[in-house]
């Protein structure tokens, strides 16, 4: 078979600036907070929801706003330049407190509790359908999640040992991402778990103990192959 060399392309890797992380916040129009400060006021967090669903899977520019308008409502506080894919579901919006600049992806899920924390940092990416168990969660500033990456932050006791396992009691345990940190495709955090400041995970990790500051790790179970200091 003959190649048509000068139509020929050339596949190469390349390296290019980086565009969220560096983005300077733009602050949203003062209509938006007032919108988002009345709808909290005289709607309830089950209204809210229902409002909120209307515009969940729409992707206009103009539902696009809107759904931002009613997330921000929903929530406890959510900052500045906050954009949400179509698609994202959340359970407990009113325990979650978000900052400026969070991007969450397409189709992802954040399960909150009544009596939960989640804290979002600012300048936060996270990938299209990822999954947060948020019932005790904080991301700090500059968290890269990666698509399909998720966090289990509780599990059932499985005691006793004659009950399904489902029924047995819950227990929650805190998690934490760190500064800056990582977090690769397909990557799973268990509960308990504290991802140091400036941390890589590889894809697909399982990360059942905590990882220290600058570590790269990877594996199932995750272990550290290297640091990056």
């Amino acid at each position: 078979m003959s190649v048509d060399r000068e139509h020929e392309t050339v596949l190469e890797s390349r390296t290019v600036p980086a565009v969220f992380g560096s983005k300077k916040v733009v602050h949203d129009s003062i209509w938006e907070w007032d919108f988002a400060a009345h709808l909290k006021q005289t709607h309830s967090p089950i209204e809210l929801l229902a409002l909120y669903s209307r515009y969940r899977n729409e992707e206009g520019p103009f539902e696009s706003q809107l759904r931002r308008v009613i997330f921000r409502a929903m929530c406890r506080t959510a900052g500045h330049a906050l954009q949400i894919g179509p698609g994202v579901v959340v359970k407990h919006p009113e325990t979650m407190e978000l900052g400026d600049a969070v991007f969450i992806g397409a189709q992802s899920m954040i399960q909150g509790r009544f009596d939960g924390t989640c804290r979002i940092g600012d300048h936060v990416w996270i990938g299209p359908h990822s999954y947060f168990d948020a019932r005790n969660l904080i991301l700090e500033d500059y968290v890269g999640w990666g698509p399909g990456a998720k966090v289990l932050g509780s599990s059932h006791v499985g005691d006793p040992i004659d009950v399904p396992i489902i029924a047995t009691e819950l227990s929650i345990k805190p998690v934490v991402i760190g500064y800056g940190a990582d977090i690769g495709t397909n990557a799973t955090i268990l509960p308990g778990v504290h991802v140091g400041a400036h941390s890589m995970v590889g894809a697909g990790a399982v990360v059942n103990v905590d990882v220290s500051e600058y570590a790269v790790v990877a594996g199932v179970p995750a272990r550290v192959i290297r640091h990056r200091k």
